[in-house]
């Protein structure tokens, strides 16, 4: 009874800061950031990587939080295609969902068949998909295509380009073209026959392959494709593989998140009728099932860099909500930093496995030394360790964090169907049941 009441009581708590929020008809902007993958144990490992046990990341100084429950119509754990979908439409649907319900047609939950961007597109707003992955990831893609599998990227492509975002950047450049045809970053992949990139410039696109050419962009761009790898902007394997190949975690002529949002946000913030930018971290989601903990804290790292070009740009544009949050923990990550005599010593190597069997990792990998933290206030550096739980997506510690107009809405405990109410009431103007 007791742990009934205090469920209602938070409920009521809930309920009443919407209904508040509802007096107040300002609308604005909204930046929905969804660094895939991260749960709270991965946001601990990378402020310990790269600002120590005493730093603060951009991401711990957003100033309102929630906890996030996002199962799913049909299962606890969320995929990242479901897990996008209800972000898209504000309903719970089965896990095995592209902008649909299985493979039915959904209404969302302001009672009509389109995604969010898809309605702020239509009521006159900008829109935008950035992605550190192929643009035809589920983070992004579904808020722009409805296809009954998530490996269709050709059509998926098709539809993103249909529906005309005023910005599209990420990877996904072999999804764009034909089979036989050479683009920038490879070969073509696409059955149907349909240059997608030629369609773009048709349409007005200014189209881009690089970070040099995203630095040298005409400053009146006004419509933009980006298109910086074949699929990924990243490789995401173990650490041993990538060493094999000779391969980098991430593409260095590639722009980083970071320097998509901003670009992005320089064109969008033109429009006088505000914006709607939907921009994915995917490296942090791969990286962490590939159980590549030194790539997943680089993932991590520059997913903080973009936290702190949205704060900066709504610093400058107050009527601009940043809400940001992940659908599932990738690998179920943690950090081990046992003191030294419970085996984690700088300099000699971590070992392969933790007592109870879990996978250890080190800077390169299985059996190598540990990372080190960056200096606590006493200027120390400590050992540790990573160890992962799976090679899949697990129900982890997901938090809802929020910045800008509406962001009081996050507070206590949120429904991942809640994520789009507070965009919605951001957007429009109106809170939705």
């Amino acid at each position: 009874m007791r742990n009934l009441l205090s469920s209602l009581a938070t409920l009521l708590t809930l309920g009443v800061a919407f209904a508040a929020s509802a007096g107040a008809q300002e609308t604005g902007s909204v930046i929905f950031f969804h660094p895939d993958g991260m749960g709270a144990n991965q946001w601990g490992a990378v402020r310990m990587r790269y600002v120590g046990p005493d730093g603060r990341l951009n991401w711990d100084s957003l100033p309102y939080l929630a906890v996030y429950t996002g199962h799913m119509a049909n299962a606890l754990t969320a995929t990242s295609h479901g897990g996008a979908t209800v972000h898209a439409y504000g309903v719970k649907v089965k896990a095995d969902s592209y902008g649909l319900n299985g493979g039915e047609p959904i209404r969302s939950r302001a009672g009509n068949g389109m995604s969010i961007l898809e309605e702020a597109k239509a009521a006159g707003r900008a829109v935008g998909l950035v992605n550190s992955g192929t643009i035809t990831e589920p983070g992004t893609g579904v808020f722009a295509a409805s296809v009954p599998r998530r490996t269709n990227h050709a059509e998926i492509a098709r539809l993103i380009l249909e529906l005309e975002p005023d910005v599209i950047l990420g990877g996904g450049e072999r999804h764009f073209l034909p089979e036989g045809v050479r683009g920038v970053h490879g070969e073509g992949r696409r059955q149907d026959g349909l240059n997608l990139i030629e369609r773009a410039r048709k349409l007005g696109y200014t189209v881009i392959f690089s970070r040099a050419e995203l630095e040298a962009l005409p400053a009146e761009t006004d419509k933009l494709l980006g298109l910086f790898a074949a699929h990924h902007t990243f490789n995401a394997a173990a650490e041993e593989s990538l060493e094999r190949a000779g391969r980098p975690h991430y593409e260095e002529t590639a722009p980083s998140i970071a320097e998509m949002v901003s670009a992005a946000l320089a064109i969008l913030s033109r429009k006088p009728s505000g914006f709607l930018l939907v921009a994915e971290e995917e490296g942090t989601d791969n990286f962490g099932n590939a159980n590549n903990a030194a790539g997943t804290l680089e993932a991590g790292r520059r997913a903080d860099e973009a936290i702190g070009v949205i704060r900066h740009h709504i610093r400058a544009n107050p009527n601009t909500l940043m809400i940001m949050t992940s659908d599932s923990d990738a690998g179920g990550m943690q950090v081990v930093g046992r003191p030294p005599g419970g085996g984690i010593v700088e300099g000699q190597p971590v070992p392969e496995r933790d007592p109870n069997g879990a996978p250890l990792d080190g800077v390169t990998g299985s059996g190598s030394a540990p990372f080190l933290s960056a200096p606590d206030r006493a200027g120390r550096r400590w050992p540790f360790a990573i160890t992962w739980a799976s090679r899949d997506d697990v129900s982890g510690g997901i938090l809802v964090r929020a910045e800008g107009l509406n962001a009081e809405l996050v507070h206590g405990t949120l429904d991942s169907t809640d994520v789009y109410r507070v965009m919605y009431r951001t957007l429009f103007g109106v809170l939705i049941d």
